[in-house]
Formats: structure tokens, sequence, C-alpha cells
């Protein structure tokens, strides 16, 4: 069997991809598997690691507005989508796949479209939970549609061809014992706050960080976890000084990234971060419950949506950017490590929005559709 996969821009479109790509691999040993994805993009870098081939196309997202800036660059993004279309075909031409799988990004869009007209089986993986424009364009055309949660399922509005399935995430988010990670980081008995903006971090997660740090460490009955990201790496010590907080105190762990995400999630009591796809997945998996504060730097402002599911589910207090007072917040978030039963339930109720197997359930279905041919 042969089978394209098409993602790219962010780690949260790329790594459910390599997820299925592996599940894929795990049920047919013998399966050919590409990808489709610029070169210049993260996926350029991720996908080799993998050890798969990366077939190069050259897309870019439109502009909104009307202004000759938005024209100009629009144009530009036509030209580059007709010429991506031209090279999928040639590419699927040539490996004559029986399967090509968008998992988000611009590059699905040519990817997936090229194929359903030369009538390959298609299908797509949304991670949001407020499907993007390329999600809406490409629904009617595809076979089968995967969706991270019941929300973004009627928001895609093809009930009848799609499957909720949350997002492929390392098992290891389900699996890792809260006792063992608790006492593999030196939590103790201590409440366990784990705060992180994603790879490259955020400003307002650090500036938040630093404020609940100044409102908890000093008690001893907190243990802070955070990730300031390599942009942060030398300012966050400053803004710690500015706040009277020792770059020494034994009830803070500053890191630049969190590489043992698994671990320190399993020994949270509260997580204060982003609400990417995959984050929320991975915190819901591993029963934390947070505090969420969307990047108001997505397309449709997607992650507040994506962070709605935990936030209705009374799983997440949920602030957008434009609504927040950091020293209030830190203040609600310092009541709240007074609260451990409150805490407690909230991880119980993410618990309850955790998809396991998903990758499993997508592979069951695509080779159920290539055993019927």
């Amino acid at each position: 069997m042969r089978f394209i996969l098409a993602a790219g821009g962010t780690a949260g479109h790329i790594n459910p991809a390599l997820a299925i790509a592996a599940e894929i691999k795990r049920r047919d040993p013998e399966a050919e598997i590409r990808f489709v994805g610029r070169p210049d993009g993260m996926e350029g870098r991720l996908v080799p690691e993998k050890g798969y081939v990366l077939l190069p196309v050259e897309t870019t997202g439109f502009t909104r507005g009307r202004s000759v800036k938005a024209i100009e660059e629009n144009i530009v993004a036509v030209k580059k989508a007709l010429t991506s279309v031209h090279a999928c075909r040639k590419y699927y031409s040539e490996f004559k796949p029986d399967f090509v799988i968008g998992c988000g990004g611009y590059v699905s869009g040519p990817a997936v479209i090229t194929a359903a007209r030369m009538g390959i089986h298609t299908a797509i993986h949304e991670q949001n939970s407020f499907p993007g424009i390329t999600t809406k364009m490409l629904s009617k055309r595809v076979e089968m549609i995967f969706a991270p949660s019941e929300e973004a399922l009627e928001r895609i509005g093809y009930p009848e061809k799609t499957t909720v399935v949350g997002n492929p995430i390392n098992e290891a988010f389900f699996t890792t014992d809260r006792e063992e990670a608790r006492e593999k980081l030196g939590v103790g008995d201590r409440v366990c706050i784990v705060s992180f903006g994603g790879s490259n971090g955020a400003k307002t997660i650090n500036e938040l960080a630093a404020k609940v740090m100044q409102k908890t460490c000093g008690t001893g009955r907190t243990f802070h976890i955070h990730a300031t990201g390599p942009y942060w790496l030398e300012l966050f010590p400053n803004r710690m000084k500015e706040y009277g907080i020792q770059p020494d105190n034994p009830n803070i762990d500053v890191r630049t990234y969190i590489s043992n995400m698994a671990d320190c999630l399993a020994a949270a009591d509260l997580v204060i971060a982003r609400s990417g796809a995959n984050a929320i997945c991975e915190i819901a998996a591993s029963g934390s419950a947070s505090v969420l504060i969307p990047s108001p730097n997505v397309t449709e402002n997607h992650q507040y949506y994506n962070a709605l599911v935990l936030g209705n589910a009374d799983a997440a207090i949920v602030c957008e950017e434009k609504d927040l007072d950091i020293d209030e917040l830190a203040g609600r978030i310092a009541n709240l490590t007074d609260q451990p039963e409150k805490l407690k339930q909230m991880g119980i109720n993410a618990k309850s929005k955790a998809y396991r197997d998903s990758a499993k359930i997508i592979g069951e279905k695509i080779f159920r559709i290539l055993e019927k041919r």
C-alpha cells in the first residue's frame, strides 16, 4: 500500500500526521509513505527526522482584506496553489498512492483536492475545535473526516462521514503514573503548577507565571515548573528579581523547554498554558486542571474554541488575552492552590474529554476502505 500525508506550518499539524504514519506502518510494515509539504517549513525538519521522504510544494495562506497589498499577496497565493496542484498531480502519477490524508496547513488544500480529482481515496484530520478554511473547503470532497471533538463535528457539518477521534498524542500522557512522576520531579506533597507557552514561549504566559510565583512560591506549599521558551530565557530571571523571587528558590524549576512533558503533566495539579490543539489533548489525557489563555494570533481565533472544550466541561478557566488582568488572574490561581478538591474535580472533568487510541481508530477506518476495494 502507498500513502501520502499532507501537513505543514506547525507541529500541531505535523505531529498528528507523523502519528498516523506510524500507525499505518504498524498495520502494514511494507507500506510506502510520502509526505507533501514545504521544505522551508517545520515539516522540512520534522518529517525527514522520522525517516520519511518529503515531496516539496510551495504554498502560502490567503490574506484577509481588500488593500492593494492583500490583493497582491492573494494573487501570489493563488499562483502557488495552482503550482502545488500541478506538482501533486505529477507526484501522484509517479508514486500512485492508494490514499491521501490531509492533516492541516495550507498544503492540505492542493494535496487533497488533486487526489480527489484523480479518484484517489481521501481523508482529512482536523486538529482544532473550530475548523479552518481549508477543512471547510475540503469537507465536501473527501470520503472521511476525523474531528477532534463533538464541537468540531457540529461545525464541520458532515456527520455522516465524520468520526470524532481527538488528536493522536503519545500514549505516555495517558499512562504515566502520577506518584512516580511527582517523586521523579521532587514535588513531594506540594501543589504542582506547570506553565508553558509552546515551544517558543509566550510573553503573556511568562508574565503570568512570574506573577503567580510571586504570590505562591514563598509559602512552601507550591512547586512551580515553568518553561520560558528561548526568547525569554534571559528576560525571565530579571522579571523574577523584580518580583522579589530568588532564582535559587527551591519551590521553582525554570527551564527553557519542557522535554519531559508527560511526566510534568502527570505530576501537575494545575497547568497554565496556551490552548493549541495538542496541548488541549495532552492536558485532558493527563487529567489536569488548567488555566488557558488562547493565543490571539491564530486564524479564526481557533485556540479560543479549543479552550472552550475544557472550559465548558468545568475543567479549565479560560481567559482571552484581550480581557486579561494578570494580577487578578494570578490571584485566582493562588486561591485555587488552596482548593485541592476543586483542582482534583477539574482534573477528572478534563480526563472525561480525552480521546484515546486516536491514531488506531484513524488507521482502522482507512484500512477498512482499502480492504473493500
